[in-house]
């Protein structure tokens, strides 16, 4: 029996989703399906320029499953680009980490992305803000063995 997959932590989901190349119908487009995780991947190496264990540690993966899915997803970027085929992004096995907290000043709950460094109180601006959730990567970003309630 086969290891179930680990879900890959991505931190937003792209706002475009189809790619393709001009001058031709889209229904007469062979498409190439890239998964959210393989964008991911990508996005962290190539634009944030981290390497690659900041990149695997960022979604929650070895660093051998992450350069699997970077190497799938830069020879299906290229094949798309090289033979002139459609780029649909969807799909994978991938969960957005969003952590949820409480504004010590005004009391406000809000979420936030996981990756966002500087978090602060979207009602009041204030930067005396307690995590309320108790997912393993907030715990992380807490700094404790429990996250604050």
């Amino acid at each position: 029996m086969p290891r179930p997959v680990k879900w890959r932590r991505v931190s937003m989901l792209p706002r475009e989703r189809y790619f393709a190349p001009g001058g031709r119908e889209s229904h007469e487009q062979e498409e190439i399906i890239l998964k959210v995780e393989e964008l991911e991947a990508m996005r962290l190496k190539d634009i944030e320029g981290l390497n690659q264990e900041q990149c695997a540690e960022r979604m929650n993966i070895s660093r051998q499953t992450f350069q699997l899915i970077i190497d799938e997803a830069r020879r299906k970027t290229a094949t798309a680009l090289v033979e002139g085929r459609a780029l649909r992004i969807e799909g994978g096995n991938y969960t957005l980490n969003i952590c949820s907290y409480s504004c010590a000043n005004c009391g406000n709950q809000f979420n936030e992305p996981f990756e966002k460094e500087r978090v602060l109180c979207p009602r009041c601006t204030s930067a005396e803000i307690r995590c309320i959730g108790e997912s393993s990567f907030c715990k992380k970003r807490c700094g404790r063995d429990k996250c604050c309630r």
